[in-house]
């Protein structure tokens, strides 16, 4: 059994740039690669559920996240992530019981040199591996219980709206 399970659904983390087309287009999970580089002590496993930016999000899209969390084995789930929508998937998990889920994205896309996607991925893992049953957002390099937290679009990043973990 793997110690985590990450779900990629898309959004900029996952984004590529598509030459004949001069715009960027959501591609494979980017987390892949990521973790790839690294020299990790854990064993995890992803699966791609979805390839969307968040903003084309649906409820019914949101219902087939939250069943592939609660059809999971694994107890710690990481969620990559469309950083416009996030809270509102968090929101829809409505706490699976006895499973600790860190919904996670960037800002740039993670194969970007300057994107957030690494530092963020990275907090997620740690954070998923300490955190009680529950879901987070892990953004910023900060952990926000999911109902505590809103995405600022004036500044471009995450912050509580009560206390934060």
């Amino acid at each position: 059994m793997h110690n985590i399970s990450i779900i990629s659904v898309g959004g900029t983390i996952d984004k590529i740039y598509f030459d004949a087309k001069s715009e960027y287009e959501v591609g494979p999970p980017n987390v892949e690669k990521v973790l790839a580089e690294l020299n990790l002590s854990i064993t995890y496993h992803i699966n791609s559920l979805m390839r969307k930016d968040s903003l084309d999000l649906t409820d019914d899209d949101r219902s087939l996240i939250a069943g592939a969390v609660a059809e999971d084995p694994c107890p710690r789930i990481i969620i990559t992530h469309g950083t416009d929508t996030m809270v509102a998937t968090a929101l829809a998990l409505c706490n699976p019981p006895g499973k600790t889920v860190v919904l996670t994205g960037a800002l740039e896309p993670a194969l970007f040199k300057t994107s957030d996607a690494v530092f963020n991925i990275g907090c997620a893992l740690g954070a998923v591996q300490v955190l009680p049953p529950g879901v987070y957002i892990a953004m910023n390099g900060r952990i926000f219980a999911a109902a505590k937290v809103r995405k600022n679009l004036t500044l471009n990043k995450f912050e509580e709206i009560g206390n934060d973990v």
